[in-house]
């Protein structure tokens, strides 16, 4: 199989993977907005799902496994002890992650008010306290499985790592589904669901893995040379993850200072991670062990080659999605969300946010294309210092304007923080040399790709205003969305087809096994 078809093949079947993740999700977000609306117990469930999640991300994706993943794939490669690698980075992180986990336990209130300080007044932080303590355990779990979803990726074993979060998704649809029935209290029950999924999650990766060759048991833990090498070139990446995670921080707790606020973000958040899920986390999955493996070979011209069809292709498909998000969020959100608990007046104030994040939605999607650039030739400082700009531009915006637009600010802060990254990443990218540009197709088929989403756009807004009527009517509303959506994407393929900024056979070409 061809380099780019494997790219590409591999792109597929994580980006089908996270679509189907992404779509469950919404379903848990819908029962979970409907169920609880935007009242302490959604905000406190929240909270306390988000902390692990934080901390996930800076051990985990953020810094463990962009170090690992490269120097894994280069044993892979030259063969040289991949195995008993791999085992010693997961003994290693389980300890880590044991000792924190228990340091988490006792520090949980503080650890709440650092993400909410809003919470200090009210019930909502000893709410946020008891599920943080419940479902803080869920890092141990997700964070080793991300460790195997990396051994599994560099092996180019896509579908397992990909298919684990579908499993967290049901388990939640379950849960708050059989709770509201039963009578439980739902609170409770998602947040003893959060490490129940954490360990299906593992389960199924490890599964994976043995299967693969990789059967990873923890030992005795050591300090080995390698390890020791790890833990150099991953602590940049660990503290550019907490540069990234204080943006977190800031914005969440500007939001905490409104009532609902947190249930909103978090909502429009989902909206907009939806494409960057599926399109942008997923290229950047297969990427980074495909660039590695590149190097590896010193291949420059297959380098260029993958960066460039895997920007062209999330960026064909994220556009047009952010175009979306900014000229019809209402519509959206009203139809997806608006029910239950969930009033227009918290729809309304979701679709706000949803139209700032869809601004941003580019700058995230090339982000996760650029960064494995540096993180493929083990650069991880770099990343870490632009995310220090970003993290200043982020703190200065979200609480400058906060008195002015209050928990907008933080939307426009996560946004304006995006882009300064990115383009700090793109920037600097060029001093890797020809196999970290972009070719001549791609900067020939940006612009056309550009110009067939905002005409898309354009129809968007002139039907949104035929459709209203129906988009606020009960029993129209769904079919009505559906219209809407249905037209822009032909719209924007019709677009693209004749601008030239894809064609068919080629994106056929490139899936085709």
């Amino acid at each position: 199989m061809s380099q780019p078809s494997r790219l590409m093949r591999g792109f597929a079947t994580v980006g089908l993977w996270t679509l189907l993740s992404r779509i469950l999700g919404f379903i848990r977000d819908v029962l979970i907005a409907g169920f609880l609306g935007s009242g302490p117990v959604a905000e406190a469930f929240l909270i306390a799902f988000s902390l692990p999640n934080m901390f996930r991300r800076f051990f985990a994706e953020g810094a463990f496994n962009m170090a690992f993943v490269p120097m894994f794939s280069k044993k892979v490669e030259s063969g040289e002890g991949p195995l008993e690698f791999a085992r010693d980075a997961f003994t290693g992180l389980a300890t880590i992650l044991i000792v924190f986990t228990a340091i988490a336990q006792i520090f949980m209130p503080a650890l709440v008010l650092l993400m909410a300080s809003g919470f200090a007044a009210d019930e909502r932080l000893e709410l946020a306290t008891v599920f943080g303590r419940i479902a803080f355990p869920y890092i141990l779990f997700i964070s080793l499985a991300a460790l195997l979803s990396g051994v599994l990726n560099a092996t180019g074993r896509f579908m397992a790592a990909a298919a684990a979060p579908v499993l967290l998704n049901i388990l939640f649809i379950t849960a708050v589904t059989g709770a509201y029935y039963a009578g439980w209290d739902i609170g409770l029950t998602l947040a003893w669901t959060v490490p129940i999924a954490g360990i299906a999650q593992l389960a199924l990766v490890w599964v994976a893995a043995s299967r693969a060759g990789y059967r990873l048991v923890p030992t005795m833990p050591r300090m080995t040379p390698e390890l020791k090498r790890l833990a150099i070139i991953a602590a940049p990446a660990a503290l550019a993850g907490g540069v990234v995670q204080i943006n977190l921080l800031v914005g969440r707790n500007v939001a905490s200072w409104t009532e609902g606020a947190i249930a909103w973000v978090n909502y429009a958040d989902r909206l907009y991670q939806l494409p960057l899920g599926v399109v942008a986390i997923a290229i950047g999955v297969v990427l980074l062990p495909e660039l590695s493996r590149r190097l590896q070979a010193d291949d420059v011209k297959g380098g260029q080659d993958a960066l460039s069809r895997a920007a062209e292709v999330a960026l064909a498909l994220t556009l047009p999605c952010a175009v979306a998000l900014f000229v019809i969020p209402q519509p959206m959100i009203s139809v997806l969300f608006e029910r239950g608990l969930f009033t227009s007046e918290d729809a309304a104030a979701t679709a706000l946010a949803v139209a700032i994040y869809g601004l941003g939605l580019p700058a995230f999607v090339l982000q996760k294309i650029f960064q494995p650039i540096y993180f493929a030739r083990e650069d991880t400082k770099s990343p870490f210092k632009f995310a220090l700009v970003s993290m200043v531009v982020n703190v200065v915006v979200a609480v400058g304007l906060w008195a002015w637009l209050d928990y907008l600010a933080a939307a426009f802060a996560t946004t304006l923080a995006g882009w300064s990254m990115a383009w700090l990443l793109w920037h600097y990218s060029k001093d890797f040399g020809e196999a970290a540009s972009f070719d001549t197709r791609f900067k020939t088929r940006l612009p056309r790709i550009i110009a067939a989403s905002l005409l898309m756009g354009a129809v968007l807004y002139g039907l949104e205003a035929v459709l209203s009527t129906l988009l606020e009517t009960d029993g129209w509303r769904y079919a009505a969305l559906a219209v809407l959506l249905v037209v822009g994407g032909t719209s924007y393929a019709i677009f693209g087809r004749l601008l030239g900024a894809f064609k068919p056979s080629e994106l056929k070409a490139s899936l085709r096994r």
